[in-house]
């Protein structure tokens, strides 16, 4: 089913940036930073679970969303490459979640307009969420790329790295063209060329260069086809369910 399919893809995203986010609490570089970067992770669990929830109902099988995340290996998850990159420095993290809130931002105001009902009321409860994010990650990306000459050159080069996982957003498939016909997602040209204005306006303000728009771009994801990060990061994440099946608190 198409839109099980297209649910997966927007549950895996924020489930597992919301995983990585968390592999820094407690080590962030400021107390205030700190606090902010698992809050994010938090916002993002909460979309994760909504978007699970209905996919799970949809499918009819009886998963929920603690089975659709605890009980998948790493082929069955749907979720872009970009999420699933390592943290790395800071600049490396800061920049690829302004890179995945620039379009989640696009996505999820487009998505307040879904023809299906439940789409856009979960996209109407994430919007405000997903608007913070933009904005603060937006506001650091200026502060370190316009900053001192060391915070600048990692900047750039967390830029320059990331750019090949940002194409994969906007490359759509049979799942994504048939809920463009049905009027559930915007389709991919808006959101790509929102997003290329945003990046622009936020690099010109931090004094960033940005690598080509046509530049070649990594893809496989929302297929399945991952990156040996994921199943490292599904191993950490899953362990306690696989561990003790069905345990609860």
């Amino acid at each position: 089913m198409d839109k099980f399919a297209y649910l997966l893809r927007l549950g895996d995203n924020a489930l597992v940036l919301s995983q990585r986010l968390s592999e820094l609490c407690g080590k962030g570089p400021a107390l205030e930073e700190d606090m902010a970067l698992t809050n994010v992770a938090l916002d993002l669990l909460g979309q994760a679970r909504m978007w699970l929830t209905y996919a799970g109902e949809l499918e009819g099988q009886g998963r929920d969303e603690d089975a659709l995340a605890y009980l998948r290996d790493a082929h069955d998850f749907k979720n872009v490459l970009l999420v699933e990159q390592p943290n790395g420095n800071y600049a490396h993290t800061l920049m690829r979640q302004f890179f995945f809130d620039t379009w989640h931002y696009f996505l999820i105001g487009a998505l307040t307009q879904s023809t299906d009902r439940r789409i856009a009321e979960i996209a109407e409860k994430s919007l405000k969420e997903v608007t913070y994010h933009l904005r603060r990650s937006g506001d650091l990306v200026v502060r370190l790329g316009d900053g001192t000459e060391t915070s600048h050159r990692y900047t750039q080069t967390a830029a320059d790295e990331l750019w090949m996982y940002t194409g994969e957003v906007f490359n759509y498939d049979s799942v994504d063209e048939a809920m463009v016909a049905v009027g559930v997602a915007p389709p991919a040209a808006q959101l790509r060329q929102q997003w290329l204005d945003h990046v622009s306006d936020i690099f010109g303000e931090a004094t960033l260069t940005m690598p080509p728009a046509d530049a070649w771009m990594q893809k496989g994801g929302k297929q399945g086809r991952h990156s040996e990060h994921l199943g490292y990061l599904l191993a950490e994440m899953q362990f306690l369910q696989r561990a003790y099946p069905g345990a609860e608190w």
